[in-house]
Order: structure tokens, then C-alpha cells, then sequence
């Protein structure tokens, strides 16, 4: 099979690769994905990503497909996976899972009983507390209680009687009022007094008859429970005690509080307890503070991971790279590790000496010197930095010293890459240069080709091949598709 053959199927498998990882990763779809769609209003989804879960319960039933903005409030499409059943109430909600997960949205599917929504019906969002305004409260906070301490006087509780004995003299004025204005009313009552007594003393030998039978059987009921009625005022009496020492207990706490006396007096009477409670609120304000930058340091940590594999003309092999970068926030600086594996291996002298006896009896040594290729995985450990569209690199590649620099066209799209490395080769062999031309076909796929060691006409070769580059998003994305248990 000639080698033009054999790069031909090569290409069409690396398309038919690409293609798939293509649909997969960007989440492309021929047809229009079924499911059941709602939408919800925010007036902010900060921190929500396009994909993101939609939980029942915190059951997994669907994503977010798609945000947009009308207006000043944001609409979220909700793809559900089946129909479930609205109700008046039903409302959605941004959560998080745990202080550094993911966003995703809540749905309450409303009142139990109550008439079902129609159909094109958005549901109402509900934002819940951010983390700077929690700070924020938190500060409030601090701040009004500092008010009420400064504000506290014992010298106060004498004015505060008098305004309450004015008051209740106020208030008997008014009950003497009443009482004139209903006299009238009062004479009625009376005169209502006296016909019901000339009827009470028609009935009254009933009544007495009556009277004395209950009487009569009250003092058999008294007589039959005369030591259980004795025992139980014995026990109101020893509750009144009681409650007669809780309240001069109680009145001598109030006083020892108010003349500054004990724990609790001292630290509402100090200057100095005010001051402390304001130092302390200040260190915890400063504590969130400092938490909240270095939660936002770790969160603004980029990560990308790249693969890639192209195929060498003159030796039919594939080489193969493992990369993983790390960009700190928006800075120019960046860093990469990863592996190389390269099938041709590196060239190594190996000696071997022979030692032969001659007729004459005299040993000779000769040595041969043969190279070997030693083929293993080789290691990559970079740092860089950014200026303007050039990159350079510096550090180890394929376990050797080296440096490159990437050249970015195009909005990123197109790359061209010069790498230099392994400066020491053995046999007095010239560096290994690399060149490579980059092609991106879509955010997470691209094309490459170029020429390698150029230098060693024993090893030189063209090479064609592609890669998949995946950022940090697309691993939230590929983790949020996962599967969850009910």
C-alpha cells in the first residue's frame, strides 16, 4: 500500500473523528431536540452558564437552552426531558452547589391543587442572596449595632417612669370619660335590675329548694375530699413561694445590670466592650473580605486541555501530545505541562568493545560505536508570555531544554509555531526544529500540518494531523450531562 493511500485513510478517519467530537462537544443537533420548554424572567442570572441543570428537588430533569435579554430582566429557556406539571405558585430560583459549584436552576412546580398554568406562561425568578450582598448586610449590620450601644444610657430609666406614670394617668382620665358619656345606659342597666329581681322573688322558693339539694351535695363532695383539697392549697401556696423568690431574683439581676455589676453589666455599661465588639466586626468584615478575593482569584484560573496527533510522512508513524495550560486570571504569563509520544524515539550512541587475541599472541580492543532509537513517552514543562499576537515559550520539551514562539492570526484562528529543542543531540546531530501551521475549525477542533526536524535529512518528514482543545467551560458542561442519581 503506498504511502499516499495510507495518508488518505488516515485524513478520512481523522474527519470522521473530528466530526463526531465536533457534534459532541459544541452539542450540535441535526433536528430539533425534543423536550418540553418553559420559560422563566431574572433580574439577574449572574454566574448562570447556557447548559446549565435544571433540578426538581435537586433531581436533574433538564437544562438551560439558551439565555437572552428583554428588556432590563434576563429570560431563561428551560428544556425539560418530560412534561411536568405547573400550578399557580410555580416559581424558578438560581442556586449553587456548595460555595464554589456550579449555578444551576431550582423549580418549584408550585401549589399542590392549584389550576395548572397555561402553556406559554413564564414563570417568575427569584434571585436568591449574592455573596457581596450578604458582606454587605453583614456590614449593616455591624454598623446598627454599634448605634445601639452608643446610644444606650442608664441614666435614661428615670425619664422613662415618668413618661410611664403620665401615661397611665392619661389613660384613668380617659376611663372617667367613658364613664360619663354611658351613664344614661347605666341607669337603664339598673332599671333592667329591678324587674329581673321582682321575677327572682316569684321563682325564688324553686331556687332555694334547688339551692340547698346542690348544697347538700357539694358539702357530701367536700366532706369525701377534704384531704386532697387541703394538699392542693398546700401546693399553690409553696408556687406562690416560688414564684415570689424568682422575681426578687429577677429584680436584683435587672438592678446589678443597670448599676454595671457582672458580665452582662459591664459590657453594656463599658466604653472599652464597644469598642472591642467594634474591632471584632471589623476583622470579620475584613476576613469575608479577603475570602471573597481569593475565592475570585481561583475562580478567574483558566484551564485548557489539548490533544493532538499527526501522522509522519517518510516513517508512517503517528506521533501523539498530551497538553494541559494554565492561565492565572487576565495575566500575560501562562504555563504548560503535558507528554509527547514519539514512535522514532531518540537517537542514542551505544559502545561496544572487542577484545580479540592475535597469532602472535598480543590482544587487540576495538570499539564500535551503533546507534539505537530508544522509543518512549518523552515529558513537556513550559512557561510563556504574552506579547500582543507572539507567544514565546521556554523550558523542557520532549524532556529537553528548548524554546518556541506561537504566532496567532486571525482572531486565534490560524497559529504558526516554531520550536527549537534538544540542542545537545548525540552524533553532533543539528537541533530539532519543528515547524507547525494550525488551522481552528471550531472553538474546541482544529487541523494541523507542517515540517519536522528539518535539519537531519535522516530524519526529516511533512506530518498532517488535528487535535481537540477543550477549556474549563466545556468541563462544566461535560460534568453538568453526567448522569445523577435519583
Amino acid at each position: 500500500m503506498s504511502g499516499t493511500i495510507k495518508v488518505g485513510i488516515f485524513a478520512v478517519v481523522a474527519l470522521a473523528v473530528l466530526g463526531y467530537l465536533i457534534f459532541k462537544v459544541e452539542d450540535l443537533r441535526l433536528f430539533k431536540e425534543k423536550g418540553f420548554r418553559v420559560e422563566a424572567t431574572f433580574g439577574s442570572v449572574a454566574g448562570l452558564d447556557d447548559k446549565a441543570n435544571v433540578r426538581v428537588a435537586g433531581v436533574r430533569v433538564g437544562r438551560v437552552d439558551g439565555i437572552r435579554l428583554e428588556g432590563q430582566e434576563a429570560v431563561v429557556t428551560l428544556l425539560l426531558a418530560t412534561p411536568l406539571e405547573l400550578t399557580e405558585g410555580a416559581y424558578a430560583t438560581v442556586s449553587s452547589l456548595g460555595l464554589l459549584g456550579d449555578k444551576f436552576v431550582e423549580l418549584h412546580l408550585g401549589t399542590p391543587g392549584a389550576p395548572a398554568l397555561a402553556e406559554d406562561t413564564a414563570l417568575p425568578g427569584r434571585t436568591p442572596l449574592g455573596f457581596d450582598d450578604a458582606i454587605a448586610q453583614l456590614s449593616g449590620l455591624g454598623t446598627s449595632l454599634q448605634d445601639a450601644l452608643a446610644g444606650f444610657d442608664p441614666k435614661a430609666s428615670g425619664d422613662l417612669v415618668q413618661r410611664l406614670l403620665g401615661n397611665l394617668e392619661s389613660t384613668s382620665e380617659t376611663i372617667k370619660a367613658l364613664v360619663e358619656s354611658n351613664r344614661s345606659q347605666f341607669s337603664s342597666t339598673i332599671g333592667n335590675f329591678e324587674t329581673f329581681s321582682q321575677t327572682l322573688a316569684t321563682e325564688l322558693p324553686k331556687l332555694t329548694s334547688q339551692v340547698e339539694r346542690v348544697l347538700q351535695q357539694v358539702e357530701a363532695v367536700v366532706a369525701d375530699n377534704r384531704g386532697s383539697l387541703g394538699e392542693s392549697m398546700e401546693h399553690i401556696a409553696e408556687v406562690s413561694g416560688s414564684m415570689r423568690t424568682s422575681i426578687d431574683n429577677l429584680n436584683q439581676i435587672t438592678g446589678r445590670i443597670a448599676a454595671g455589676e457582672g458580665t452582662i453589666g459591664k459590657f453594656v455599661n463599658s466604653e472599652e466592650a464597644h469598642d472591642q465588639l467594634t474591632s471584632t466586626l471589623s476583622a470579620v468584615e475584613s476576613g469575608v473580605a479577603t475570602l471573597s478575593e481569593t475565592i475570585g482569584r481561583v475562580q478567574r484560573m483558566r484551564l485548557d486541555l489539548d490533544i493532538n496527533g499527526f501522522l509522519l510522512e517518510e516513517s508512517d508513524d503517528t506521533l501523539t501530545a498530551f497538553t494541559i495550560s494554565l492561565t492565572p486570571g487576565e495575566s500575560n504569563r501562562f504555563y504548560r505541562i503535558g507528554a509527547v509520544d514519539d514512535p522514532r524515539g531518540r537517537l542514542r550512541i551505544r559502545n561496544q568493545i572487542e577484545t580479540v587475541t592475535g597469532n602472535d599472541g598480543i590482544p587487540m580492543t576495538t570499539t564500535t560505536n551503533t546507534f539505537v532509537r530508544e522509543e518512549k513517552i518523552t515529558l513537556a514543562a513550559q512557561f510563556g508570555f504574552r506579547f500582543g499576537l507572539a507567544d514565546l515559550r521556554a523550558g523542557i520539551f520532549e524532556s529537553t531544554g528548548g524554546a518556541a514562539i506561537d504566532y496567532r492570526l486571525f482572531d486565534d484562528r490560524v497559529r504558526l509555531s516554531l520550536e527549537a529543542f534538544d540542542f545537545g543531540r548525540e552524533a553532533d546531530l543539528d537541533p530539532h526544529l519543528r515547524l507547525t501551521g494550525q488551522w481552528q475549525l471550531s472553538p474546541n477542533v482544529y487541523v494541523l500540518g507542517g515540517y519536522d526536524d528539518p535539519l537531519v535529512t535522516e530524519r526529516d518528514s511533512l506530518f498532517v494531523g488535528g487535535g481537540v482543545r477543550w477549556t474549563d467551560d466545556d468541563f462544566k458542561y461535560l460534568l453538568g450531562s453526567l448522569p445523577v442519581g435519583n
